[in-house]
């Protein structure tokens, strides 16, 4: 039988999990921007000498954000559920609008606040399902 040890771990265990998740989001960001980078660079006709520091960029930059996402989110995560003393989807859905609001800046934040709102809720919902 297996025993339900959801909202047992302290906060430190959520911070090593975290410093985890920002090496592995940072290596899916570095990844997305190699593959995006190049396009935009296409887009934007730059060839040569150009291109490379470009493209560089791109991914250093890709790579920070999503790192920051995860180390936004884990916090947060943290944080809510310690005050709450709850473990549920509210935790899930006030760290992910959070670190969307982080990441959004303040150009769209709205709109990237409640995506990734919607996106982390629908993946703390699967999470949190059992599968039979």
């Amino acid at each position: 039988m297996e025993a339900d040890i959801s909202g047992e771990f302290p906060c430190s265990s959520i911070a090593v999990d975290s410093v985890l998740r920002i090496v592995n989001l940072s290596q899916a960001g570095l990844i997305w921007g190699g593959l995006t980078g190049p396009l935009e660079a296409d887009k934007q006709g730059l060839t040569g000498l150009a291109r490379a520091p470009f493209i560089a960029r791109s991914i250093g930059r890709l790579g920070f954000q999503w790192g920051l996402f995860a180390a936004v989110f884990s916090f947060t995560h943290c944080g809510v559920q310690r005050y709450r003393r709850k473990a549920d989807l509210v935790n899930v859905l006030t760290a992910s609008v959070v670190a969307g609001t982080v990441i959004g800046g303040t150009r769209q934040w709205k709109q990237v606040a409640g995506i990734t709102g919607l996106v982390c809720l629908l993946y703390g919902a699967n999470d949190g399902s059992r599968s039979i």
